[in-house]
């Protein structure tokens, strides 16, 4: 089980003497532009030359992870990082943002929330490790077959984490009004985050909302120092996040890396620019295992769109990223790697989204876009937009199974084409097309022979597209209006508290706690009879072993929200530990 407790410092003005501190403090906070405003980080560093602390840098720092400004740096950069070697001593061992003393020099401004009143901030005397304590859950240790110390398991962990774009927050300040000004300093904020990240030590980092500058000047040659080699896609358009994997190189060798673009021009339910990254990684295998084998891992990280009234372009994202996800993880006898799936989705668990990439399986026709992902506390003027058959036009080359028409041609080209074969749900598609609902001109009218029309049910799409293709089984094999996968993928995280009787959390828009973030990873199904609509699954080669666990909605609001100056992200990381089998040759 690993606490948190001294790790990070909050941050202090350093003064002569505690009645000159007071005094700097007052006069810099009266020059302070609005807090959460874009200004802030234009005011940070002119404020910090011309005060009476020159040559201190505005945040402490007291392990060696710290973005800290010398006086050697040239002047276009933010901020350079200092790294020394890790020493796991007891202060380290307990991860937090500040010591028992520590406080923040002003205090901090309530967080506005509909129908709530007003909240009373945190007492600054009480440590933010007391109240946000994470618990290692070690899975493993109930079942003796998940042991990792019994050779037979190649044991990792992997992090997801959505570190919240600088950009982000000065393009929307009024998010982040109950913060500090001071905690939404970037050099304060990589500084936590990178300690972060070095205190769990993951061995697979998958990052999003990765600020492009940020991630070239600072993140990557810092991971770089921790021992991770790191792929990097930005957002496409004019943003300038993205997202990140990163892998230790001492455990892992890239195979191959394909980065997944959303954004398809003249497509609607594709318009938006997000991104995806998708890496099949080989697991190393230490010397004294020469003789043994192991299985390749696939590893996806993703940032789906946020818009709670767009779940149409969630689901054709989605549908994109397991595409690529399938023709990657695909071995050559047809069966697949395992696969681990982090990121943040914007929906919350048990939303139509959510069911599709655990269950397999959605009938998405007719059901209103803003419910596709469960955010409709998030959605003020709910659009009555609706997903229709087909979701997205064949030309964009995936089928409803969610794998590239491509792909799976090639599959059937040693298969006889001299004639088309077309199974009986594809030729039902057209039962109720215009020309099977008109009487032919040139039919003989027979009175209760050749009369009859078809009624076209009032949900049936009224023009049904399909394209030329030369296996058109392949684009409509399935019944009209649903998707599918076979990826076969649960979550790491159970979404629930049973000791506290409530939702895990991972962010808190706007006040109100969701989880929106994810760690899936492949296993294998089994036969459920009570529950017809809830695939269930047992680990396969891929084993969950522990997790990081996550808070409550009530404990995150009794640290003032996120993000604050122990967590300096709107999101909290998710950690978890697999095991994949080792297996002889």
């Amino acid at each position: 089980m690993t606490s948190l407790s001294n790790l990070i410092v909050s941050p202090q003005s350093n003064g002569q003497g505690e009645e000159e501190e007071q005094q700097q403090q007052q006069e810099l906070l009266q020059g302070v532009p609005t807090e959460g405003s874009s200004e802030l980080q234009e005011f940070v560093e002119p404020t910090l030359a011309s005060s009476p602390t020159e040559g201190k840098e505005d945040v402490e720092v007291t392990a060696p992870w710290a973005a800290i400004r010398t006086e050697g740096d040239p002047p276009d950069v933010d901020a350079s990082v200092s790294t020394e070697v890790w020493i796991e001593d007891p202060a380290v061992l307990a991860w937090s943002p500040a010591q028992e003393n520590d406080v923040i020099s002003a205090e901090a401004v309530m967080w506005p929330f509909a129908d709530a009143g007003q909240f009373q901030p945190l007492p600054l005397e009480i440590p933010y490790h007391e109240i946000l304590w994470r618990d290692w859950e070690d899975i493993s240790a109930s079942n003796p077959e998940l042991n990792p110390e019994s050779g037979s398991l190649f044991e990792f962990r992997v992090m997801s984490y959505n570190i919240l774009a600088q950009d982000l927050i000065e393009q929307c300040p009024h998010l982040y009004m109950h913060c500090h000004p001071d905690t939404l300093n970037w050099s304060y904020r990589l500084a936590n985050l990178l300690q972060e990240i070095q205190h769990w030590d993951p061995d697979i980092l998958c990052l999003q909302e990765v600020q492009e500058n940020h991630y070239w000047e600072q993140l990557e040659p810092t991971l770089m120092m921790m021992g991770f080699t790191c792929i990097y896609k930005r957002r496409t358009g004019r943003k300038t996040d993205g997202c990140a994997i990163c892998y230790k190189q001492n455990k892992f060798q890239l195979i191959s890396a394909s980065p997944v673009e959303y954004f398809r021009p003249g497509l609607d339910i594709l318009s938006r620019d997000n991104v995806g990254l998708v890496l099949l990684l080989q697991p190393l295998l230490t010397e004294n295992l020469g003789d043994k084998a192991i299985s390749p891992l696939c590893v996806a990280n993703t940032h789906v769109l946020y818009s709670p009234r767009r779940g149409d372009i969630k689901l054709a994202q989605m549908a994109l990223l397991l595409a690529e996800i399938d023709k990657t993880a695909k071995l050559a006898d047809g069966s697949y790697c395992p696969v681990i799936l982090c990121g943040d989705l914007n929906s919350v668990p048990d939303s139509p989204l959510y069911k599709f990439i655990r269950n397999g399986q959605l009938y998405y026709h007719g059901m209103p876009a803003w419910k596709v992902s469960g955010q409709e506390e998030f959605c003020q003027n709910p659009h009555q937009r609706k997903l229709l058959f087909p979701l997205w036009p064949g030309c964009l080359g995936i089928t409803d199974d969610c794998q590239y028409i491509t792909l799976c041609q090639s599959k059937k080209s040693g298969e006889s084409h001299d004639r088309l074969k077309y199974s009986r749900d594809f030729l039902l598609q057209f039962r109720y097309c215009d020309v099977a609902c008109e009487r032919p001109a040139d039919l003989i009218l027979l009175e209760g022979v050749t009369d009859a029309v078809p009624d076209r049910p009032a949900y049936w799409p009224k023009d049904l597209i399909v394209e030329n293709n030369s296996d058109p089984e392949l684009v409509c094999s399935r019944y009209p209006g649903s998707i599918h996968h076979c990826l076969n993928l649960t979550s790491a995280y159970n979404h629930f508290l049973p000791e506290r009787g409530c939702q895990e959390i991972t962010t808190m828009p706007m006040g109100v706690g969701a989880t929106v973030d994810y760690i899936f990873y492949s296993a294998m199904p089994i036969k459920n009879d009570q529950e017809e609509y809830r695939r269930m699954y047992q680990d396969g080669a891929l084993k969950l072993l522990g997790r990081l666990s996550l808070l409550s909605e009530d404990i995150l609001w009794s640290a003032n929200g996120l993000p604050n100056p122990f967590c300096s992200s709107d999101h909290l990381c998710l950690l978890a530990s697999f095991g994949l089998e080792i297996s002889d040759f």
